[in-house]
């Protein structure tokens, strides 16, 4: 990857060339409303430590907002016809869905109580999501310890693992096919004048100008909004993965269960599991952190989940890695479109874990809302700048 961009003028700048940043290149590239120039500015070509590389790339449809539902249905529908989709190319592969699902676990009556309403609006969407009594939940599932649980709800169609990565990868790959270039860079400065962003400074000294800036930037989101003298209440929050191999496995798969402590765990091959927890207390921490935290696996996450699977009593860490959510602090859903001042300035932001799986309907709507003014399939609206502004937020609730 070049250093040096080609031009000294680009229609879109894109900070960020993961997959958002590369989701966006790529819709951008697919509109007859756009003939324009791209220039991806991304500091690490290797992206070892993006978001994107540490995911546990899986898709779920269990939300609470339809709107949530509607995205992820999108994905599954765009992944699962992925080569035509993406112009006929025949090296690219069709995308499958190991349909294990998402089974939420709650022992409060409350939770059950919102569970129920999600599943009908997941339901009414088309969704498989289904309601499982306690006594349901040992009959499908007979290696949980249940005395403490109410009931669950469970996907049974589009929900679970999916190679995000291959995604990310033709994203990137058709985009640079279509001409739009990428180099190996950083934006050190952003230029603004009369409520317009005009251009950037990168690390290498040059100076480009733009007609629209989109600002892709993962976990240091805030850091380039910064540049522009704006404000995004999006951090980097440390969450930490573990694969493991169980003495005795599972005589079924397992699918994505969540804990009522948050601590998930899911089928990852035939002996290991992926399992995921979230540090407490869970502190902003800097975008360069990636240190496990060891004395979390022994003192929280290895006994709940041997309490909740007693089978596990005995797991071997094979691998374990951390990596970042680009947390979104008012609501953990995302920011997407343009400042309400700087009105070139996109925001494809702050989506709290839930990024990969709703790449391809966010970049589709940020380059429908670039090249025409508007969305023009899903009404995105209400991931709007806004209502940051405004400290109004997102009504979604079920975020791990």
């Amino acid at each position: 990857m070049l250093q040096t961009p080609d031009h000294q003028s680009y229609d879109v700048i894109i900070v960020g060339g993961a997959i958002m940043g590369s989701s966006v290149a790529w819709w951008l590239c697919q509109s007859a409303d756009f003939q324009g120039r791209i220039l991806v500015v991304e500091r690490d070509p290797s992206y070892a430590q993006c978001s994107t590389a540490h995911t546990n790339s899986c898709l779920r449809q269990q939300f609470s907002e339809p709107l949530n539902v509607q995205i992820s249905q999108f994905t599954a529908a765009f992944i699962k016809n992925l080569r035509a989709n993406m112009g006929g190319d025949p090296r690219i592969e069709d995308l499958t869905i190991q349909n294990f699902g998402y089974l939420y676990l709650t022992d409060d009556k409350a939770r059950a109580d919102a569970l129920r309403t999600a599943q009908a609006m997941q339901q009414s969407l088309g969704a498989g999501t289904r309601i499982l009594s306690r006594d349901e939940i040992a009959q499908a599932f007979p290696f949980f310890q249940l005395d403490d649980i109410l009931m669950g709800s469970h996907g049974t169609r589009d929900e679970g693992y999916w190679d995000g990565g291959a995604l990310f990868d033709w994203f990137r790959r058709k985009a640079v096919a279509a001409s739009v270039e990428y180099v190996r860079n950083e934006v050190t400065a952003i230029e603004a004048a009369k409520g317009k962003a005009t251009g950037v400074t990168l690390a290498s000294g040059h100076k480009v100008s733009c007609g629209h800036l989109v600002n892709a930037a993962g976990p240091r989101a805030n850091l380039v909004a910064h540049m522009a003298g704006l404000d995004i209440p999006v951090e980097p929050r440390k969450r930490f993965t573990w694969v493991v191999k169980a003495e005795h496995p599972l005589d079924r798969e397992l699918p994505l269960t969540i804990d009522p402590s948050g601590v998930h765990i899911r089928q990852d091959g035939p002996e290991t599991y992926m399992i995921g927890a979230r540090p407490d207390p869970d502190p902003a921490v800097s975008p360069d952190d990636f240190h496990m935290d060891h004395g979390l696996w022994e003192s929280h996450v290895w006994p709940t989940v041997a309490t909740r699977i007693p089978q596990f009593e005995a797991l071997k860490i094979v691998t374990e890695w951390a990596g970042h959510y680009a947390y979104n602090t008012l609501d953990q859903n995302a920011v997407l479109g343009a400042h309400t001042e700087v009105q070139n300035f996109y925001f494809i932001n702050g989506f709290s874990g839930h990024g990969l799986q709703q790449a391809p309907a966010m970049g589709r709507g940020l380059a429908e809302l670039i090249t025409t003014g508007s969305f023009q399939t899903l009404d995105l609206s209400p991931f709007g700048y806004g209502r940051i502004e405004e400290g109004r937020p997102f009504g979604e609730t079920a975020v791990i």
